[in-house]
Formats: structure tokens, sequence, C-alpha cells
């Protein structure tokens, strides 16, 4: 039974940082892409980033040089540090995972809960 996990989400000031953590189990970690996606309220969710299983690595444009993903196979782990965080990425912040980087949420096979993020101004 696959399973993914998130935590790190919280309420911070603008101009903070936030780690987000999503802890996979019941796959095979090295071998899939993990990506991150968020949906705000009222809104539809939308790409924020993901990471080939060769460290490939894509952004959406608005947290481009802003967030970085990484991925530790060691500890079945994909991580989003987040930066210069702003009011408008307030969201709920969700990994994904399949066999294949993607940027379209339709094709993510397995997805956590969530973990909420909150930017106050």
């Amino acid at each position: 039974q696959v399973q993914l996990v998130e935590s790190g989400g919280g309420l911070v000031q603008a101009g903070g940082s936030l780690r987000l953590s999503c802890v996979a189990s019941g796959l095979t970690f090295h071998t899939i892409a993990m990506g991150w996606f968020r949906q705000a309220p009222g809104k539809d969710r939308e790409f924020v980033a993901a990471i080939s299983r060769y460290i490939n690595t894509y952004y959406s444009d608005s947290v481009k040089n802003r967030f970085t993903i990484s991925r530790d196979n060691a500890k079945n782990t994909v991580y989003l540090q987040m930066n210069s965080l702003k009011p408008e990425d307030t969201a709920v912040y969700y990994c994904a995972a399949d066999t294949l980087v993607y940027r379209e949420e339709r094709n993510y096979h397995y997805w956590g809960q969530g973990t909420q993020v909150t930017i106050s101004s």
C-alpha cells in the first residue's frame, strides 16, 4: 500500500522560509518521480515543482528561484524548501508520486493528504 505523508507546514510571515517534507512508503522510491502541488482557497490545484528519478528538477514560474525541490532516496523523502514566501503562496501543499515526472496533476497516481501553509503579510 502506497502512502505519502507530508509535514512541515505552518504559519510564517512574508519573507520567511519553510521546508516541507514528504515521506513515501510502499513503493521503490528511487525509481519514481515526485511532485509538489498546491491548492489555494477557491482555486484549482496547481503544479509547484517536481523531481525525476534522475534528479532533474522542474518549477512553476511563480516559485522559480524561491523554492527548491530535493530528494533523499535513503530516507524515502522529498523536500520542498520554500524561501522568500509571499501571502500568495498560502495554500494546502500536496506531494504526489508516479513513475515519470509530470507537471499535470492528472498524471500522478499517488497523493498525500496535504499540509497547510499560511503566509501572513
